[in-house]
Protein backbone atom coordinates (compact mmCIF):
# COMPACT_ATOMS: atom_id res chain seq x y z
CA UNK A 1 0.00 0.00 0.00
CA UNK A 2 1.69 3.61 -0.75
CA UNK A 3 1.84 5.94 1.97
CA UNK A 4 1.08 9.11 1.39
CA UNK A 5 2.22 12.41 4.29
CA UNK A 6 0.79 15.33 4.16
CA UNK A 7 3.32 18.68 5.34
CA UNK A 8 2.76 21.92 6.04
CA UNK A 9 5.76 24.63 5.34
CA UNK A 10 5.25 28.74 4.43
CA UNK A 11 4.48 30.45 1.25
CA UNK A 12 7.39 31.37 -0.13
CA UNK A 13 9.78 29.84 -2.97
CA UNK A 14 12.61 29.57 -0.22
CA UNK A 15 10.07 27.71 1.75
CA UNK A 16 8.12 25.64 -0.25
CA UNK A 17 9.57 24.92 -3.25
CA UNK A 18 12.68 22.66 -2.02
CA UNK A 19 9.86 20.35 0.32
CA UNK A 20 8.24 20.02 -3.03
CA UNK A 21 11.60 19.13 -5.05
CA UNK A 22 12.93 17.02 -2.29
CA UNK A 23 9.66 15.12 -1.73
CA UNK A 24 9.53 14.02 -5.55
CA UNK A 25 13.08 12.21 -5.49
CA UNK A 26 11.82 10.90 -1.75
CA UNK A 27 8.78 9.21 -3.64
CA UNK A 28 11.14 8.24 -6.76
CA UNK A 29 13.17 6.52 -4.50
CA UNK A 30 11.16 5.18 -1.56
CA UNK A 31 7.11 4.83 -2.96
CA UNK A 32 6.68 7.16 -0.02
CA UNK A 33 4.56 10.24 -1.05
CA UNK A 34 4.51 14.01 0.27
CA UNK A 35 2.07 16.49 -0.49
CA UNK A 36 2.83 19.85 0.91
CA UNK A 37 0.78 22.71 1.32
CA UNK A 38 2.23 26.45 2.56
CA UNK A 39 0.91 29.05 4.64
CA UNK A 40 1.94 32.60 4.95
CA UNK A 41 4.74 33.83 6.22
CA UNK A 42 2.93 35.69 8.93
CA UNK A 43 0.57 32.83 9.93
CA UNK A 44 3.87 30.71 10.18
CA UNK A 45 5.31 32.60 12.44
CA UNK A 46 1.90 32.68 14.96
CA UNK A 47 -0.36 30.14 14.04
CA UNK A 48 -0.53 27.37 16.47
CA UNK A 49 1.33 24.14 16.14
CA UNK A 50 -0.96 22.22 17.45
CA UNK A 51 -3.46 22.99 15.64
CA UNK A 52 -1.39 22.15 12.55
CA UNK A 53 0.05 18.80 14.02
CA UNK A 54 -3.60 17.60 14.30
CA UNK A 55 -4.01 18.30 10.27
CA UNK A 56 -0.67 17.38 8.69
CA UNK A 57 2.22 14.47 9.31
CA UNK A 58 5.25 16.66 8.89
CA UNK A 59 5.24 20.46 10.10
CA UNK A 60 7.97 22.80 9.32
CA UNK A 61 7.97 25.27 11.86
CA UNK A 62 9.94 28.20 13.41
CA UNK A 63 12.21 27.14 16.66
CA UNK A 64 10.51 29.20 19.21
CA UNK A 65 7.73 27.40 19.13
CA UNK A 66 9.64 24.43 20.93
CA UNK A 67 8.49 25.31 24.31
CA UNK A 68 4.62 25.11 23.96
CA UNK A 69 4.72 22.29 21.46
CA UNK A 70 6.42 20.35 25.06
CA UNK A 71 3.56 21.56 27.08
CA UNK A 72 0.82 20.77 23.96
CA UNK A 73 2.59 17.27 23.26
CA UNK A 74 1.87 17.69 19.63
CA UNK A 75 5.17 16.44 18.42
CA UNK A 76 6.99 13.75 18.43
CA UNK A 77 10.75 13.70 19.57
CA UNK A 78 13.30 13.18 17.02
CA UNK A 79 16.46 11.97 19.10
CA UNK A 80 14.64 7.74 18.60
CA UNK A 81 16.62 4.82 19.73
CA UNK A 82 19.07 3.22 16.80
CA UNK A 83 19.41 6.40 14.61
CA UNK A 84 22.46 8.31 17.10
CA UNK A 85 24.62 8.34 14.63
CA UNK A 86 22.46 10.38 12.00
CA UNK A 87 21.52 12.83 15.06
CA UNK A 88 25.43 12.94 15.92
CA UNK A 89 26.07 14.00 12.32
CA UNK A 90 23.62 16.45 12.07
CA UNK A 91 25.00 17.85 15.27
CA UNK A 92 28.35 18.36 14.03
CA UNK A 93 27.20 19.78 11.24
CA UNK A 94 24.81 22.95 12.30
CA UNK A 95 25.44 25.91 11.25
CA UNK A 96 25.62 28.42 14.11
CA UNK A 97 23.22 27.20 17.20
CA UNK A 98 20.51 26.15 14.33
CA UNK A 99 20.54 22.50 15.66
CA UNK A 100 20.33 23.07 19.83
CA UNK A 101 17.93 25.70 18.91
CA UNK A 102 15.25 22.87 18.50
CA UNK A 103 15.91 20.81 21.52
CA UNK A 104 13.77 21.41 24.92
CA UNK A 105 13.63 19.89 28.24
CA UNK A 106 16.24 17.39 27.34
CA UNK A 107 14.44 16.31 23.43
CA UNK A 108 15.07 16.77 19.96
CA UNK A 109 11.95 18.19 18.65
CA UNK A 110 13.01 19.14 15.20
CA UNK A 111 16.19 19.02 12.89
CA UNK A 112 17.00 22.37 11.03
CA UNK A 113 17.01 22.25 7.50
CA UNK A 114 16.74 25.95 6.82
CA UNK A 115 19.87 28.18 8.92
CA UNK A 116 19.15 31.98 8.93
CA UNK A 117 19.79 34.86 11.15
CA UNK A 118 19.49 38.83 10.48
CA UNK A 119 21.99 39.43 8.49
CA UNK A 120 23.17 42.52 6.13
CA UNK A 121 21.84 42.90 2.93
CA UNK A 122 23.32 46.00 0.22
CA UNK A 123 22.77 46.87 -3.14
CA UNK A 124 26.59 46.86 -4.41
CA UNK A 125 25.81 49.10 -7.19
CA UNK A 126 25.11 51.63 -4.87
CA UNK A 127 27.76 51.16 -2.09
CA UNK A 128 31.42 49.57 -2.94
CA UNK A 129 31.35 47.99 0.13
CA UNK A 130 28.73 47.16 3.41
CA UNK A 131 28.58 49.21 6.28
CA UNK A 132 30.84 47.46 9.25
CA UNK A 133 30.11 49.82 12.11
CA UNK A 134 26.69 51.56 13.37
CA UNK A 135 27.93 55.32 12.14
CA UNK A 136 28.12 54.22 8.29
CA UNK A 137 24.64 52.60 8.93
CA UNK A 138 23.86 56.16 10.01
CA UNK A 139 25.50 57.91 7.71
CA UNK A 140 23.58 56.39 4.77
CA UNK A 141 20.32 56.55 7.14
CA UNK A 142 20.56 60.66 6.92
CA UNK A 143 20.80 60.16 2.94
CA UNK A 144 17.63 58.67 3.22
CA UNK A 145 19.29 54.85 1.79
CA UNK A 146 18.51 52.89 4.53
CA UNK A 147 15.36 50.51 5.08
CA UNK A 148 14.97 48.56 8.21
CA UNK A 149 12.02 45.72 8.21
CA UNK A 150 9.70 46.52 11.42
CA UNK A 151 6.53 44.99 10.69
CA UNK A 152 5.98 42.62 14.03
CA UNK A 153 8.00 40.27 14.92
CA UNK A 154 11.01 42.33 13.09
CA UNK A 155 11.23 45.61 15.68
CA UNK A 156 11.98 42.79 18.31
CA UNK A 157 14.30 40.96 16.11
CA UNK A 158 16.87 43.65 15.84
CA UNK A 159 16.27 44.85 19.32
CA UNK A 160 17.62 41.32 20.27
CA UNK A 161 20.31 41.88 17.32
CA UNK A 162 21.52 45.07 18.61
CA UNK A 163 21.30 43.91 22.40
CA UNK A 164 23.75 41.14 21.82
CA UNK A 165 26.04 42.81 19.75
CA UNK A 166 26.60 45.40 22.50
CA UNK A 167 27.58 42.51 24.71
CA UNK A 168 23.86 42.88 26.86
CA UNK A 169 21.87 40.33 25.38
CA UNK A 170 18.38 40.04 26.28
CA UNK A 171 17.12 37.16 28.52
CA UNK A 172 20.44 36.64 29.85
CA UNK A 173 19.19 35.86 33.42
CA UNK A 174 15.91 33.88 34.67
CA UNK A 175 13.11 35.82 34.35
CA UNK A 176 14.80 39.09 33.12
CA UNK A 177 14.26 40.60 29.98
CA UNK A 178 16.88 43.59 30.06
CA UNK A 179 18.99 45.66 32.36
CA UNK A 180 16.80 48.83 31.99
CA UNK A 181 20.35 50.82 30.90
CA UNK A 182 21.09 48.38 28.26
CA UNK A 183 17.43 48.52 26.92
CA UNK A 184 17.44 52.02 26.86
CA UNK A 185 21.37 52.33 24.80
CA UNK A 186 19.35 49.62 22.81
CA UNK A 187 16.30 51.33 22.41
CA UNK A 188 17.81 54.29 21.73
CA UNK A 189 20.02 52.83 18.69
CA UNK A 190 16.87 52.44 16.96
CA UNK A 191 15.20 55.40 17.96
CA UNK A 192 17.75 57.58 15.94
CA UNK A 193 17.89 55.39 13.21
CA UNK A 194 13.87 55.33 12.55
CA UNK A 195 13.96 59.61 12.59
CA UNK A 196 15.80 58.43 9.07
CA UNK A 197 13.87 55.70 7.89
CA UNK A 198 10.74 55.82 5.77
CA UNK A 199 7.63 54.99 8.07
CA UNK A 200 6.65 52.68 5.65
CA UNK A 201 9.32 50.07 7.37
CA UNK A 202 6.75 49.83 9.84
CA UNK A 203 4.71 47.56 7.29
CA UNK A 204 7.57 45.52 5.95
CA UNK A 205 9.17 42.02 6.56
CA UNK A 206 12.17 40.93 5.39
CA UNK A 207 10.59 40.10 2.14
CA UNK A 208 8.50 43.26 1.30
CA UNK A 209 12.25 44.88 2.10
CA UNK A 210 14.23 42.85 0.23
CA UNK A 211 11.97 43.48 -2.51
CA UNK A 212 12.05 47.25 -2.32
CA UNK A 213 15.25 47.33 -2.70
CA UNK A 214 15.53 44.91 -5.28
CA UNK A 215 12.84 46.55 -7.11
CA UNK A 216 13.87 48.61 -10.45
CA UNK A 217 14.62 52.58 -9.37
CA UNK A 218 14.72 51.49 -5.57
CA UNK A 219 17.57 53.95 -4.12
CA UNK A 220 17.80 52.27 -0.77
CA UNK A 221 21.34 51.14 -0.18
CA UNK A 222 21.82 48.75 2.70
CA UNK A 223 19.41 46.84 4.97
CA UNK A 224 21.66 46.69 8.23
CA UNK A 225 19.69 43.80 10.03
CA UNK A 226 17.19 41.68 8.21
CA UNK A 227 16.77 37.85 7.69
CA UNK A 228 18.46 36.89 4.50
CA UNK A 229 17.02 35.76 1.42
CA UNK A 230 19.32 33.62 -0.81
CA UNK A 231 17.39 34.34 -4.03
CA UNK A 232 17.65 37.70 -4.18
CA UNK A 233 21.45 37.25 -4.34
CA UNK A 234 20.77 35.20 -7.78
CA UNK A 235 21.10 36.54 -11.01
CA UNK A 236 18.07 37.76 -12.86
CA UNK A 237 15.84 37.26 -9.41
CA UNK A 238 14.87 40.81 -9.44
CA UNK A 239 15.54 43.85 -11.53
CA UNK A 240 18.72 44.65 -8.85
CA UNK A 241 20.41 42.29 -7.62
CA UNK A 242 21.45 42.25 -3.82
CA UNK A 243 24.34 41.50 -2.18
CA UNK A 244 25.04 39.89 1.90
CA UNK A 245 27.62 40.67 4.50
CA UNK A 246 28.10 40.14 8.04
CA UNK A 247 26.08 42.52 10.53
CA UNK A 248 27.14 45.99 10.97
CA UNK A 249 29.02 46.42 14.75
CA UNK A 250 27.20 48.59 17.32
CA UNK A 251 29.77 46.91 19.92
CA UNK A 252 33.04 46.19 19.81
CA UNK A 253 32.61 42.52 19.29
CA UNK A 254 31.90 42.35 15.32
CA UNK A 255 29.72 40.96 13.51
CA UNK A 256 27.58 38.76 16.58
CA UNK A 257 23.97 38.67 17.61
CA UNK A 258 22.24 38.47 14.72
CA UNK A 259 19.22 36.91 16.08
CA UNK A 260 18.56 33.76 14.87
CA UNK A 261 15.60 32.56 12.76
CA UNK A 262 15.62 29.63 10.41
CA UNK A 263 13.45 26.65 10.01
CA UNK A 264 13.29 23.21 11.51
CA UNK A 265 11.21 19.61 10.50
CA UNK A 266 8.86 18.67 12.55
CA UNK A 267 6.94 15.17 13.23
CA UNK A 268 3.16 15.52 13.97
CA UNK A 269 2.64 13.20 17.22
CA UNK A 270 -1.16 12.72 15.97
CA UNK A 271 0.37 11.05 12.25
CA UNK A 272 -0.77 7.48 11.56
CA UNK A 273 2.23 7.03 9.74
CA UNK A 274 5.10 7.79 12.17
CA UNK A 275 8.09 5.65 11.06
CA UNK A 276 7.31 7.22 7.36
CA UNK A 277 7.46 10.74 8.86
CA UNK A 278 10.57 10.03 11.07
CA UNK A 279 12.16 8.58 7.91
CA UNK A 280 11.93 11.38 5.68
CA UNK A 281 12.60 13.92 8.56
CA UNK A 282 15.91 11.79 8.53
CA UNK A 283 16.36 11.77 5.10
CA UNK A 284 15.66 15.57 3.84
CA UNK A 285 17.91 17.32 6.90
CA UNK A 286 21.24 15.17 6.26
CA UNK A 287 23.90 16.28 3.90
CA UNK A 288 22.95 14.56 0.75
CA UNK A 289 19.53 16.22 0.27
CA UNK A 290 20.51 19.37 1.71
CA UNK A 291 23.70 20.21 -0.54
CA UNK A 292 21.51 18.86 -3.49
CA UNK A 293 18.48 18.68 -4.60
CA UNK A 294 16.96 21.35 -1.42
CA UNK A 295 20.02 24.01 -1.88
CA UNK A 296 19.09 23.57 -6.35
CA UNK A 297 15.50 24.27 -5.85
CA UNK A 298 15.98 27.28 -4.08
CA UNK A 299 16.19 26.50 -0.38
CA UNK A 300 18.54 27.83 1.87
CA UNK A 301 20.12 25.13 3.54
CA UNK A 302 20.47 24.28 7.62
CA UNK A 303 23.64 22.19 7.37
CA UNK A 304 27.16 23.29 7.11
CA UNK A 305 28.49 21.40 4.13
CA UNK A 306 25.78 23.06 1.89
CA UNK A 307 27.06 26.24 3.45
CA UNK A 308 30.54 25.68 2.44
CA UNK A 309 29.64 24.13 -0.70
CA UNK A 310 31.08 25.87 -3.59
CA UNK A 311 28.58 24.78 -6.11
CA UNK A 312 25.79 26.35 -3.77
CA UNK A 313 27.75 29.39 -3.61
CA UNK A 314 28.26 29.96 -6.87
CA UNK A 315 25.13 30.88 -8.11
CA UNK A 316 24.51 33.17 -4.96
CA UNK A 317 27.69 35.69 -4.83
CA UNK A 318 28.84 33.61 -2.33
CA UNK A 319 25.76 34.67 -0.01
CA UNK A 320 26.91 31.53 2.87
CA UNK A 321 30.54 31.81 3.05
CA UNK A 322 29.84 35.94 3.21
CA UNK A 323 27.72 35.42 6.13
CA UNK A 324 29.04 32.73 8.11
CA UNK A 325 30.54 34.33 10.90
CA UNK A 326 27.12 36.07 11.48
CA UNK A 327 25.43 32.97 11.45
CA UNK A 328 28.02 31.29 13.93
CA UNK A 329 27.69 33.94 16.23
CA UNK A 330 24.11 34.38 16.14
CA UNK A 331 21.66 34.77 19.54
CA UNK A 332 19.07 31.93 20.33
CA UNK A 333 16.10 34.02 21.60
CA UNK A 334 14.21 32.56 24.35
CA UNK A 335 11.71 29.55 23.55
CA UNK A 336 9.43 28.79 27.07
CA UNK A 337 5.84 27.90 26.75
CA UNK A 338 4.21 31.87 27.14
CA UNK A 339 7.09 33.02 24.99
CA UNK A 340 5.07 33.60 21.86
CA UNK A 341 2.55 36.02 23.07
CA UNK A 342 5.45 37.85 24.50
CA UNK A 343 7.02 37.92 21.11
CA UNK A 344 3.80 39.98 19.01
CA UNK A 345 3.23 42.04 22.10
CA UNK A 346 6.75 43.06 22.68
CA UNK A 347 7.34 43.85 18.51
CA UNK A 348 4.51 46.03 18.77
CA UNK A 349 4.97 47.93 21.96
CA UNK A 350 8.56 48.88 20.65
CA UNK A 351 6.99 49.68 17.17
CA UNK A 352 4.49 52.03 19.34
CA UNK A 353 7.56 53.88 20.93
CA UNK A 354 9.38 54.33 18.11
CA UNK A 355 6.75 55.57 16.35
CA UNK A 356 5.66 58.09 18.36
CA UNK A 357 9.06 59.05 19.41
CA UNK A 358 8.44 57.92 23.24
CA UNK A 359 11.76 57.98 25.10
CA UNK A 360 13.24 54.49 26.31
CA UNK A 361 12.00 54.39 30.17
CA UNK A 362 8.23 53.23 29.87
CA UNK A 363 9.07 51.20 26.86
CA UNK A 364 11.86 49.23 28.11
CA UNK A 365 9.93 48.95 32.02
CA UNK A 366 6.74 47.65 29.66
CA UNK A 367 8.96 45.07 27.91
CA UNK A 368 9.95 43.84 31.53
CA UNK A 369 7.15 43.83 32.67
CA UNK A 370 5.50 41.62 29.41
CA UNK A 371 8.73 39.20 29.92
CA UNK A 372 7.94 38.52 33.62
CA UNK A 373 4.09 38.34 32.79
CA UNK A 374 4.96 35.74 29.75
CA UNK A 375 6.26 32.93 32.89
CA UNK A 376 2.65 32.75 34.67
Amino acid sequence: MTVTLKGMTWSHPRGYDPMVRCSEIYRETTGIEVVWEKRSLQDFESFPVDELARAYDLIVIDHPHVGQVTRENCLLPLDIEGREAERAALAAATVGPSYRSYFWQGRQWAFPIDAATQVQAFRPDLVSRAPERWAEVMDLAREGRVLLPLRSPHALMTFYTLAANIGRPCAAAAGEFIDPAAGAEVYDLLRELVQHLDPACFDMDPIEASEAMAAAGGRAACIPYTYGYVSYAWEGFRPNRLDFADIPAAGTNGPVGGTLGGTGIAVSAYTKNPQAALDFAYWISAADAQRGPYAAAGGQPGHALAWEDGGVNAPAWDFYRKTRATLEGSYLRPRHDGYMPFQAAASERISTGLKAGEAAGTVIADLNSLFRSSFI
